[in-house]
């Protein structure tokens, strides 16, 4: 795990050498804040319902992070296979599920740091009125949970291609399949069929969470997804070292 972290503290040192994450940061920040406190596209904003409440920041940030994860999750192995410091790092004493696991933290880390950047959302409201504060961090914990299962996603997409827009297409096209597909498609069937898609979606398991309600159903959904991604991506990786020697 040390190894992991390593990798991940030296991704994350390179995204703040640049300019990127500045960027997706300010942008991610500023649509969160505007649609929050001015103008609830996704949900009625703060002053609007008059409650204190953040539902339209998780309303917000459930319908921006799906764009916004792919975007920093495309260079994290296609530019290093690209560039060949992927061979360079795993020559070093890793082994494959290091390199993933550190690459996923890496991109699950800065999703967390601009969720945390949200927390005066939060205390601001504490001072508007009465706060339900276990159906906030609930909300914080769903998004978490979600941006977890997305990570790894595009951790999965990104371990396939060399180019980092192919790698974003497919991590979108990924995401954009639990996201959306699966929250549309329940409504064209009835029965066992419709609910069984209904589970498989991402908006069903992130509404519980967000409503402060922890089911042990919706934890293993979103473990089950980051996990099986993460695997796959290490297997990858491996099949491509088998493939050269």
């Amino acid at each position: 795990m040390r190894k992991s972290w390593l990798i991940a503290r030296r991704d994350l040192a390179a995204y703040f050498d640049g300019p990127m994450a500045y960027i997706l940061l300010t942008v991610l920040l500023g649509t969160w804040g505007f649609f929050t406190w001015w103008y609830g596209a996704w949900y009625p904003d703060v002053f609007v319902r008059k409650q204190a409440d953040l539902n339209a920041f998780f309303q917000t940030a459930y319908w921006t992070l799906f764009a916004f994860i792919p975007a920093i999750t495309m260079r994290s192995l296609a530019e290093e296979r690209r560039s060949g410091t992927l061979d360079v790092l795993l020559t070093r004493p890793v082994t494959d599920w290091q390199v993933v696991s550190g690459k996923f933290l890496a991109c699950l880390v800065l999703v967390l740091i601009a969720l945390g950047a949200t927390l005066p959302y939060y205390a601001a409201l504490v001072f508007l009125g009465d706060v339900d504060h276990g159906a906030v961090w609930c909300g914080y914990f769903g998004l978490a949970c979600m941006s977890a299962a997305y990570c790894a996603m595009g951790i999965l997409a990104s371990s396939l291609s060399r180019n980092q827009v192919e790698s974003f297409l497919v991590a979108m096209l990924l995401i954009l399949f639990f996201h959306v597909v699966l929250l549309a498609l329940p409504g064209n069937f009835t029965g066992a069929l419709g609910e069984v898609l209904r589970a498989l979606g991402t908006s069903a398991h992130f509404e519980a969470l967000s409503r402060g309600v922890i089911d042990t159903r919706d934890l293993l959904y979103f473990g089950s997804i980051t996990l099986l991604a993460l695997v796959l991506a290490e297997h990858n990786l491996a099949k491509r070292l088998f493939t050269r020697s």
